[in-house]
C-alpha cells in the first residue's frame, strides 16, 4: 500500500489563500482519511477574513483576455505535473483518493481531464457566445450595432463540492470571462481546489484575483454575500434554498437516467448501463440513477446484477478499485437510508446490505440494483453517493413524464419522434441517443447549460 507523503505530523497544511496571501489560521480542521487518519489540516477563516478578501477581490484589476487565457495554459501545467504545496501530482491523487474515498484511477484521470479542460478554457467560453454578439466595444461592427458580450458582475463565489473532483473544471471559466473567483473548498474534497488555486497564482494570477476561503457552515454564505454572482453544490436542501436568488446558481441532485425502448436489444447496450451506473465511482450526479425499460425490466436486473456483483472491493488507493470508499459510520448511515428508500421494491444486489468492511475503519459501498413496479414510483428520484440504480418499466402511454427533471438522459431508442419530444422537454439537460454513458462529458459542450449563459450578458452597442 502506499505511504502518505511526509510532512509536519502526518498532516498536509491547507492554509486559506488570501489576498495577502496564504494564511495559516489558529482555527484548524483536521482533515482524515476513510480510516480515520489524519491527512491534512485546513485553515478555517472568520468572516472578518471572507469580508476583506471580497472587497479585495472587488477593488482588483482585471487582466486582459490573452493574459488571461495564457495563465490558465499555464496553470494546466502546472496543476498537472508540478510539485505544489509540497504534494507531487501522484501524492495529490493518493491523498484525495484516502480522503474522499474516490477510486485513485478516477482521481487520475479526473486530473488530467481538468488540465486538458483548463489548456481549451477559451475554446469552452466562446462556445457559449450568441454568435451575434461580440467581445468588444470597439469592435469594427458595433459602429452598425451589434451585441456585446458582458460580464453580469466582476466577483463569483464557488461553494465547492466534495463527492468528486471534477467540477474544479468549470468554474476557471469565470476566470477566462475576467471575474475574480473565491472558492469555499469542501471539508471532504479540499485538496483539488487548493492545488488550482495554487497552480493559478503561480501561473500569475493575483492574490486578489484567485482566492481559496475555507469556513465553517455558519461562516459560508459571507462568499455570496460579498461576491456579484455564486455557484453552489449540495442537495435539495439547497436547491430550495437558493430557487429564488437570481444570482445563485445551484447545483443540486442530477437524477440521470437511461430509456431503453423495446425496438433495442439491451444485451447489446449492457457495457454502456454498467459503464453509467459504476463509471467514475457512481458518485456524481451524472452517474445513472434510474433505468426504464419498455417491456420487462427484470432481464436487465438480472444481467446488471450479475455485472456489477463481479467487481472486487477494493481500498480507493487501489489502481483496480471500481466502488467508492467511507467511513464506517458514513457508509452504515447510507446502506441503513438505501435499505428504507427500497422497501417494497424487488432487490437483484444489495437487498441485504451493501457494504463490504476493509478492516481499518472503512468499507466499500458496493452496488445496489433495485427493480420497481412502474416508472412514476418515487424511488427514481433517490440519488446515493454510490452506484446504486433503480430500473423500472417504461410505457409509450408513460411518455415523457417519468423522464423529466434528468441532469442526462441517454435514450437508446430508434424513435426519432420520441427523441424529438424528449428533446423538447425543459426540464431534460441534456440528451444522448445511443451507446453514451450518461457521466460522458466534452470540452465545450454545456453541462447543465453553459456556466456562460449565467456569468455574462448581451448589450447592445451602437457607435457613431
Amino acid at each position: 500500500m502506499a505511504q502518505l507523503p511526509s510532512g509536519p505530523s502526518g498532516l498536509v497544511p491547507l492554509d486559506a489563500l488570501g489576498a495577502q496571501g496564504a494564511y495559516r489560521s489558529r482555527n484548524r480542521l483536521t482533515v482524515t482519511d476513510v480510516a480515520g487518519r489524519e491527512s491534512a489540516e485546513l485553515s478555517l477563516v472568520p468572516a472578518l477574513f471572507v469580508d476583506r478578501t471580497m472587497k479585495a477581490l472587488h477593488r482588483a484589476t482585471t487582466p486582459a483576455p490573452d493574459e488571461r487565457i495564457g495563465m490558465i495554459g499555464r496553470a494546466a501545467d502546472l496543476f498537472a505535473g508540478a510539485t505544489l504545496n509540497g504534494l507531487t501530482p501522484e501524492d495529490y491523487a493518493y491523498r484525495v483518493s484516502r480522503v474522499g474515498g474516490t477510486p485513485i484511477s478516477v482521481v487520475r484521470a479526473t486530473a488530467a481531464a481538468i488540465a486538458q479542460r483548463l489548456r481549451k478554457v477559451h475554446h469552452g467560453v466562446d462556445q457559449a457566445r450568441p454568435t451575434g454578439a461580440v467581445t468588444r466595444w470597439d469592435d469594427p461592427l458595433t459602429r452598425a450595432g451589434r451585441a456585446v458580450w458582458t460580464r453580469r458582475g466582476n466577483v463569483f463565489a464557488v461553494h465547492a463540492a466534495g463527492n468528486h473532483p471534477g467540477p474544479h473544471s468549470l468554474w476557471p471559466q469565470a476566470l477566462a470571462l475576467g471575474y475574480r473567483v473565491a472558492v469555499r473548498p469542501s471539508r471532504r474534497e479540499p485538496f483539488t481546489p487548493h492545488r488550482l488555486v495554487t497552480a493559478l497564482r503561480a501561473a500569475g494570477f493575483g492574490d486578489d484575483q484567485v482566492a481559496l476561503l475555507p469556513t465553517d457552515h455558519a461562516t459560508a454564505d459571507a462568499l455570496l454575500r460579498g461576491a456579484d454572482l455564486g455557484l453552489v453544490y449540495g442537495g435539495e436542501d439547497m436547491v430550495r434554498k437558493y430557487a429564488a436568488d437570481a444570482s445563485v446558481l445551484p447545483q443540486g441532485p442530477g437524477r440521470s437516467k437511461i430509456l431503453l425502448t423495446r425496438d433495442m436489444d439491451w444485451r447489446e447496450h449492457i457495457d454502456t448501463v454498467v459503464d453509467s451506473v459504476s463509471g467514475h465511482g457512481g458518485t456524481g450526479c451524472v452517474n445513472t440513477t434510474t433505468v426504464l425499460v419498455e417491456g420487462d425490466p427484470a432481464p436487465l436486473c438480472a444481467a446488471l446484477a450479475e455485472r456489477l456483483a463481479a467487481v472486487p472491493s477494493l481500498p480507493p488507493e487501489d489502481p483496480g478499485a471500481v466502488f467508492p470508499v467511507q467511513p464506517l459510520v458514513t457508509a452504515k448511515a447510507l446502506e441503513a437510508h438505501l435499505l428504507h428508500r427500497a422497501h417494497g421494491t424487488r432487490p437483484w444486489l444489495g437487498g441485504d446490505g451493501v457494504l463490504d468492511e476493509l478492516g481499518d475503519g472503512s468499507a466499500v459501498l458496493r452496488a445496489a440494483v433495485h427493480q420497481l413496479d412502474r416508472p412514476d414510483a418515487p424511488q427514481t428520484a433517490a440519488e446515493l453517493p454510490f452506484p446504486c440504480v433503480w430500473v423500472a418499466p417504461w410505457t409509450r402511454e408513460a411518455g415523457v413524464g417519468p423522464l423529466r427533471n434528468s441532469l442526462v438522459l441517454t435514450a437508446i431508442t430508434h424513435d426519432d419522434r420520441l427523441v424529438t419530444e424528449l428533446l423538447e422537454e425543459p426540464s431534460i439537460s441534456n440528451l444522448y441517443v445511443g451507446d453514451v454513458p450518461t457521466h460522458r462529458m466534452e470540452s465545450g459542450l454545456p453541462h447543465d447549460g453553459y456556466l456562460a449563459e449565467f456569468l455574462m450578458r448581451c448589450k447592445s452597442v451602437i457607435r457613431h
